[in-house]
């Protein structure tokens, strides 16, 4: 199915979840009822990216054909280069705490620091090698890339702004992206993340597992959580450079990087569903009870990395956005309770219902596989004693990354004086209410 055009900041955009897209920046780029002609009719080079192995189904088969100025073969040998503050699986650098953890927003770097330099590894758990897991970081960007590009051959790039826009130029065209919005661009993608202001920071979820894919409905039916209708994926929109430009390269772990002569951004035209995407969370249809109980957090899916176990993710992205809340005789913030599955939250804007203080924008909180956690004594004691009619929960929008895996945070991480040492002090003060005192 091929998608509609729409228009979003400016830029336009195609429409959908898994399409099969074709766009074209000049007219006749876009070769007609076949897909690597012997000789393309502008002089354009012929190159298939393949997301997936080539004898998948179908229906998780994806590829795209681009036609590009130059193939993206021409390029130097590649060298080692410092991997600064980003760290890869296997993280294995130190024993991971038997403890709740949560960090303050991390501090915005004083020195020009483009979008590689400013990436910060919190935690992640799998490895490359084993295409399975994630690595979640925090982005602190006060400069554009410029003449510099990264292509991630590892994972899957998931951006979710918390402060500032920014404008992310890839392959296949560009995209802005924003508090409130997510994006995404492919494995294997090169791209460039300039600057829309002064300073941007957010969260970013390396992907080494399966690509995203949409939730199941179930019993929802056909509607829901996030519809299809409202992705969008760029139109084609090309680079034609000549000049020196570095091309950043993260493979099994490490970050290479070489010169060529050309933008890598130089594809006029391309058809296929191998895409970057973006999203926004502000179009999210949020499912809840309307009698009692408090519904699971899946229920606020967006998007989901499955792994070879049906219904146990290999990463979930859900949400908990502004909602109505209308059960009766129910505890209406999440209650307390202990996962197999292991939980890392951020908070783009707002505050969060089932905490009182400390976990703000920009701030990360993480409980692991069984570890207890739940609202702080002082949002207990409202929850309790609130008044059970028709609320609006507004001014929020929390983030969760939960994953089959236990996250194993970095040793930078741990070190790092944004940890809030006194984190579990949270959940001191609760009273025995039951039996003698």
């Amino acid at each position: 199915m091929n998608a509609i055009t729409s228009t979003s900041n400016d830029l336009q955009y195609q429409v959908g979840f898994g399409n099969q897209f074709s766009t074209e920046a000049v007219a006749g780029a876009l070769p007609i009822g076949r897909n690597s002609p012997q000789k393309h009719p502008l002089g354009l080079y012929t190159e298939l990216l393949s997301g997936a192995a080539f004898t998948a189904p179908r229906a998780t088969n994806q590829r795209t054909w681009l036609y590009r100025i130059r193939p993206s073969a021409m390029m130097k040998p590649l060298v080692r280069l410092d991997n600064r503050q980003w760290r890869s699986g296997p993280f294995n650098e130190v024993d991971v705490p038997a403890s709740r953890l949560r960090w303050s927003p991390l501090p915005i770097p004083t020195e020009p620091t483009d979008f590689v330099d400013g990436i910060f590894t919190i935690a992640g758990n799998g490895c490359p090698q084993s295409q399975s897991g994630v690595a979640i970081h925090v982005y602190t960007v006060t400069k554009s890339m410029s003449d510099r590009y990264l292509v991630n051959a590892d994972g899957d790039m998931f951006f979710v702004p918390q402060h500032g826009r920014l404008v992310i130029h890839t392959e296949m065209g560009k995209l802005t992206v924003e508090p409130l919005e997510i994006a995404v661009v492919p494995r294997g993608v090169s791209f460039r993340v300039d600057l829309d202001g002064d300073v941007a920071r957010g969260y970013l979820c390396e992907n080494y597992g399966a690509a995203f894919a949409l939730p199941e409905l179930g019993p929802i039916g056909s509607n829901g959580l996030a519809n299809a209708r409202d992705f969008m994926t760029p139109v084609a929109s090309y680079e034609d450079r000549s000049g020196p430009v570095t091309l950043v390269t993260k493979f099994m772990g490490n970050l290479w990087t070489s010169q060529q002569e050309h933008s890598p951004l130089n594809v006029v035209a391309w058809h296929g569903n191998y895409v970057p995407y973006k999203y926004d969370l502000r179009r999210f249809m949020a499912i809840g009870t309307v009698t009692y109980d408090h519904p699971d957090p899946s229920i606020n899916t967006v998007l989901t990395s499955k792994s070879e176990v049906p219904g146990t993710a290999n990463l979930d992205f859900a949400i908990f956005p502004p909602r109505w809340l209308v059960a009766e005789n129910t505890f209406r913030p999440p209650w307390f309770h202990r996962n197999v599955m292991s939980e890392l939250a951020g908070l783009v804007e707002g505050v969060y219902d089932a905490k009182a203080e400390g976990f703000v924008p920009g701030g990360i909180s993480l409980h692991n596989s069984f570890m207890p956690h739940g609202p702080d004594k002082a949002s207990y004691d409202t929850a309790v004693a609130a008044d059970l009619q028709p609320h609006r929960l507004d001014n929020t929008m929390a983030v969760l990354f939960e994953s089959r895996y236990v996250f194993r945070p970095t040793a930078q991480a741990l070190e790092h004086a944004s940890l809030q040492k006194d984190y579990d002090a949270v959940w001191d003060g609760f009273e025995a209410n039951f039996g003698s005192k």
